[in-house]
């Protein structure tokens, strides 16, 4: 029986997300001059298919959109409804010979009763915990270029003429 690595397609196939024996070249506070490197040394005939940009140090952001209120609450638990009514009133129109404006309709006005329900339930098990509404991102605030340790030293030669490319000098 073989293994093979998780994420390739067959076995005996590598993952493309893999570099054998990576070393860094180069880390880097935001993604566009790691990026800048990688597309320098392309541009400089280097095999980039050996190089892999690594997002480390992760941190997550969380961007605080508004207050919620019952009332916000409602509404959306009615639009969000709404559209999924809609959707099951489409899906029941091609199966059914009934009028396809009621269908809709009926279904539509049901899915808005459902979500107002659910949503107001969803709001209330809360216990006021969360009284906003949020984005999230996880962002990375360190970006590392790795390179195959058989095209490291030739990599590490070409960004010597890329100013600003600052290799990692314990290598």
């Amino acid at each position: 029986m073989s293994m093979s690595t998780p994420g390739a397609g067959r076995p005996g196939q590598t993952s493309p997300l893999k570099l054998d024996f990576p070393q860094s070249l180069a880390v880097y506070d935001d993604y566009e001059t790691a990026q800048r490197t990688v597309d320098y040394l392309a541009d400089h005939e280097f095999p980039v298919e050996q190089c892999m940009i690594v997002g480390t140090e992760l941190k997550r952001l969380e961007r605080i959109t508004g207050r919620l209120t019952w009332s916000k609450i409602a509404v959306g638990g009615i639009l969000s409804g709404v559209w999924l009514g809609t959707f099951v009133g489409l899906i029941f129109w091609l199966f059914t010979t009934a009028n396809p404006l009621g269908v809709l309709v009926s279904t539509a006005l049901f899915g808005a009763l459902f979500g107002l329900v659910w949503a107001l339930i969803g709001y209330a098990a809360t216990r006021g915990r969360r009284d906003f509404s949020s984005v999230t991102q996880i962002v990375a605030t360190k970006y590392e270029v790795l390179v195959e340790h058989k095209s490291a030293a030739r990599a590490r030669e070409l960004l010597t003429g890329l100013p600003g490319a600052l290799p990692n000098p314990f290598q």
